[in-house]
């Protein structure tokens, strides 16, 4: 497995979650690395993203504010910090590479995938 999620969980409205995305480093060094979100019914939503080549960062309207992307090289591992979530935050997650290590929005710019999390956020 070249990626692997994990942390989802349930959770209150306006309560937070971080969620881990495990990869080699030979995949953290050369890939950007995005995550998705997929509700039931709706198409795959692209979250968030982070570029291995300069560190810079994209961000859907929809979680501006609130997630963040952060990346632990000595882990190898890929964070997303998810605070104040709505209940419409509720999907599961996946973690993604897209080789080039540039910002990559589109699920069509993405090589690798990873197992999904699911979130949920309830009270």
């Amino acid at each position: 497995v070249q990626l692997q999620a994990s942390g989802g969980g349930l959770v209150q409205p306006g309560g937070s979650l971080r969620l881990s995305c495990a990869a080699s480093r030979f995949i953290l060094n050369g890939y950007a690395i995005g995550w998705f979100r997929q509700a039931p019914g709706k198409e795959r939503e692209g979250v968030i993203c982070i570029a291995s080549t300069d560190g810079s960062t994209y961000y859907a309207d929809s979680v501006k504010g609130r997630f963040t992307i952060s990346s632990d090289n000595a882990k190898n591992t890929v964070y997303l910090q998810m605070n104040s979530l709505k209940m419409e935050d509720t999907a599961v997650y996946y973690c993604a590479a897209a080789r080039g290590g540039n910002i990559a929005r589109s699920a069509d710019e993405y090589d690798l995938w990873g197992q999904g999390t699911q979130v949920t956020v309830s009270s």
